[in-house]
């Protein structure tokens, strides 16, 4: 079985008026299926740049990414949406949830725009807010009106959702307090011993410390 994920040599050079800036020099390692891998570094380190670039919302310069066994250069802009549709699970620092939207409604949102009905639209949703521990007497409360512990958990089911190869966390715990953060963390470690892949990007070694190994970057070097 192909590693899900793959990249080699990876070059990202962004140019600008004001010159070249090189925020990937040749990065080079795989993720294997069912791993917890944390990629860590300071700001500026070029942490960003990769995650764009795994997540397929930008292209490296040089260098080939290769995901389920593709290399990514193959596809087209239309090719590579579906792709982050439906086989890449986001979960960002701040959320990114509907306010005004249910818990539910929140979750179901990413199965809108494919062809699954509405009731296993539904049924999957619920079925991903329980993977995360959250319960059912939430599901109605719009998103506004939880705890932000409990929002970053409705994001990762909105990730799960889709059953998607890989789940991308750009810093998932930044907005939450220690204690928060932690049960956040838990709820990623949990969802790795059942079996999910998961690339978590970090500045904080104590988050770091909760995948399986740790990538550490800096000045875009691995």
């Amino acid at each position: 079985m192909p590693a899900v994920l793959e990249v080699s040599n990876l070059c990202r050079t962004y140019v600008t008026k004001a010159g070249s800036t090189q925020a990937l020099r040749g990065v080079s390692f795989a993720v294997e299926q069912g791993e917890f891998v944390a990629i860590m570094g300071p700001s500026g380190s070029g942490k960003s740049t990769l995650m764009n670039i795994l997540g397929c919302l930008d292209k490296p310069t040089s260098g080939s990414y290769i995901f389920e066994g593709v290399d990514t250069e193959a596809y087209d802009d239309n090719e590579l949406a579906d792709l982050r549709a439906t086989r890449i699970g986001f979960v960002f620092q701040s959320f990114n949830l509907l306010p005004r939207a249910t818990i539910l409604r929140n979750v179901m949102l990413p199965l809108v725009y494919t062809r699954c009905p509405r009731a296993e639209r539904e049924a999957r949703a619920r079925a991903a807010l329980r993977s995360v521990g959250l319960e059912d007497r939430f599901y109605l409360h719009k998103s506004n009106e939880i705890s932000g512990g409990q929002m970053q958990r409705v994001a990762i089911a909105r990730a799960l959702v889709n059953n998607p190869a890989l789940i991308l966390a750009d810093e998932p715990t930044g907005n939450l307090d220690t204690a928060t953060g932690e049960m956040v963390l838990q709820t990623f470690a949990r969802l790795r011993e059942a079996g999910r892949t998961i690339v978590l990007i970090t500045h904080e070694a104590e988050v770091a410390a909760h995948a399986d190994r740790t990538l550490f970057i800096r000045d875009g070097l691995l």
